[in-house]
């Protein structure tokens, strides 16, 4: 476990008694006792351009907790979700040892199986979207109307899958053709119309809140049920400042980049720094060997994922 004196920082889990079953960008994840559940542990790491930076962000971990614990809460009527429970105390006995470790970072989740895609939907024109949209006037290979600038808002949320890449890798962008190829058409209008319409009911809470909801990423399950059918559920985390981009409604103005609560901040540092895209597949790029953040960019990182959770919920630190 790589913490400091105080434990307010995790940026890798160490349960030795729990099998590690995947170890991602953010999270930690474990096989229980109980054979229908897993236990996510979101550490305080923090990746870039698809690297992992070798230092932490404090309470990132359980920020992101947080947040997806209110959306899933807020969201369930829309699709059910993985979460069990986040209380340490009601979770099997093996992972009860460990709770100064897990408190307020952890969750225990029922198992699904994953459906590979990243069920992106965007809002408004921004990032990668904007990239191809200068290039093509398409979003995913999607012809969007000519004359659209940097940030504006979209006529209506478009859905932009992406494959589900392993770590180390690159999601890449695909058509909605394409990701209907993988996955099967039926699931694919299944996936697609959940997604859309759990960025509209987010993306209109957060408004209230002072918050735009630019775009945001979804990840899908199926759950076997007792009758052998499958129920799509949400997975994995929601509407946290890494899987979506939020920025404040007060200075919104189409036109270029936004003010941003999410990765972007970190992502503009390390640009300014030199880093770009490709440097992760040098030899200092695969495990984020040599890429440190300053400690000024930790805590700015820290402190915008900490007034996200305060915007969205009203709660202040964790």
């Amino acid at each position: 476990m790589a913490s400091d004196s105080s434990n307010s920082i995790l940026v890798y889990s160490d349960l030795p008694d729990l099998t590690l079953v995947s170890r991602g960008k953010v999270r930690d994840i474990y096989s229980t006792s109980s054979p229908e559940h897993l236990l996510f542990v979101a550490s305080d790491r923090i990746s870039a351009y698809d690297v992992i930076l070798r230092n932490g962000v404090p309470d990132k971990g359980k920020v992101l907790t947080k947040i997806s614990l209110f959306w899933f809460e807020k969201l369930k009527h829309i699709v059910p979700n993985h979460f069990v429970t986040a209380d340490v105390d009601e979770m099997p006995e093996e992972v009860r040892k460990y709770k100064s470790q897990l408190e307020g970072r952890a969750m225990l989740v029922k198992k699904a199986k994953v459906i590979p895609l990243e069920a992106i939907v965007r809002g408004y024109i921004t990032g990668s979207g904007w990239s191809e949209y200068k290039k093509t006037g398409t979003v995913h290979g999607i012809p969007l109307p000519p004359g659209l600038v940097e940030s504006q808002k979209l006529p209506q949320p478009l859905f932009t899958p992406s494959t589900k890449a392993e770590q180390g890798e690159h999601d890449e962008n695909i058509s909605p053709e394409r990701a209907a190829e993988i996955i099967g058409e039926e699931l694919y209008e299944r996936v697609s119309a959940t997604a859309v319409r759990l960025y509209e009911e987010a993306s209109a809470y957060a408004l209230t809140r002072g918050l735009i909801l630019a775009d945001t990423k979804f990840e899908f399950g199926l759950l076997t049920l007792p009758d052998g059918s499958e129920q799509l559920i949400l997975i994995d985390e929601a509407l946290t400042p890494d899987s979506s981009r939020y920025w404040p409604a007060a200075s919104y103005a189409p036109g270029g980049p936004q003010a941003s609560f999410d990765k972007q901040y970190l992502r503009d540092w390390l640009t300014y720094g030199g880093f770009r895209k490709g440097l992760e597949d040098g030899p200092e790029g695969r495990r984020g060997e040599g890429w440190v953040m300053d400690d000024s960019v930790v805590e700015g990182t820290r402190r915008r994922y900490l007034d996200a959770l305060t915007m969205l919920t009203g709660e202040e630190g964790v």
